[in-house]
């Protein structure tokens, strides 16, 4: 199923309570866009989680939900929240507090792309703003948030699987005791948004595959896990970042020559992690 918000692979049957997401792998990029952009359709897509909706594509044919992204990050950021509008790009948007992801040009509408290139050589007016927001910003999270409460209702649980990719020099200069470089990042907020049981199970599902897990650092999740995270009610949101370099040239924003064996690779990742909630929790009575 696909309309202009976002693609959604569902399964034939629905057996786990596993969502997965792809909010940055959008790159359905309006000519109107690329008009008004100074930058070259390269520079443009550095800040894309290229390929990642291809990475996760076997969840249907294990019993989870995808949903994608259809529009790019660099024209709308479905893991900002719909009031996180920059007044040094939007007209008419106010400065609410000091807002780091604001002020580093990463609101809902972005002003700049990785390194901070600008995107755009001046001002959107607040209307073109809003249009965006509803036309894509409201449709994917009303579709996100419907996948969770069916899972709920189903299987007395949630996980969302939240998925994206990170640039190699992120964790370059990152590690452990060992020197050992992190292949995949979760985010759990620290333990706000999940229950350290289900992102345990997630990380020995990617460690069994033989990669490198760290969690929270460099990215701990942002808006996605933080608005979605309750791991009181059984609502769990956990971000995975995954190295570029595994399976991608960052230059050209192409894939390399180990991207079938990574996908490969993920396919059983994801199979494992499909398992985590395949079975319903039992409800004390009440």
């Amino acid at each position: 199923m696909k309309n202009s918000a976002y693609g959604l692979e569902m399964p034939a049957k629905r057996t786990s309570c596993v969502v997965f997401s792809s909010p940055h792998s959008g790159r359905d990029y309006p000519s109107a866009l690329m008009k008004r952009t100074v930058l070259n359709r390269n520079v443009i897509r550095s800040s894309e989680d290229a390929f990642v909706d291809q990475l996760f594509d076997a969840a249907a044919e294990f019993g989870a939900p995808f949903l994608k992204a259809a529009m790019p990050r660099a024209y709308l950021d479905l893991n900002r929240s719909a009031e996180e509008l920059d007044p040094a790009l939007i007209q008419g948007a106010r400065r609410q507090g000091h807002n780091p992801r604001v002020a580093s040009g990463l609101g809902v509408i972005p002003r700049v792309v990785a390194n901070g290139r600008a995107i755009y050589r001046g001002k959107l007016t607040m209307d073109e703003a809003r249009l965006r927001i509803d036309n894509y910003w409201r449709p994917y999270h009303a579709r996100l948030k419907s996948l969770l409460a069916e899972s709920h209702e189903e299987f007395g649980q949630a996980i969302l699987v939240d998925c994206h990719s990170m640039p190699h020099e992120a964790v370059a200069i990152s590690g452990n005791a060992r020197g050992n470089k992190p292949d995949i990042v979760l985010g759990d907020r620290f333990g706000a948004s999940a229950s350290g049981v289900i992102v345990d199970q997630i990380e020995a599902a990617f460690a069994s595959a033989g990669l490198n897990v760290a969690r929270n650092a460099p990215f701990a999740g942002a808006y996605v896990t933080q608005t979605y995270g309750r791991p009181g009610r059984q609502q769990h949101a956990i971000q995975i970042e995954i190295d570029r370099s595994l399976y991608m040239d960052e230059e050209t924003i192409e894939p390399n020559a180990n991207f079938e064996e990574f996908r490969e690779i993920l396919r059983d990742v994801v199979a494992e992690i499909a398992c985590i909630g395949a079975q319903p929790v039992r409800l004390a009575a009440e």
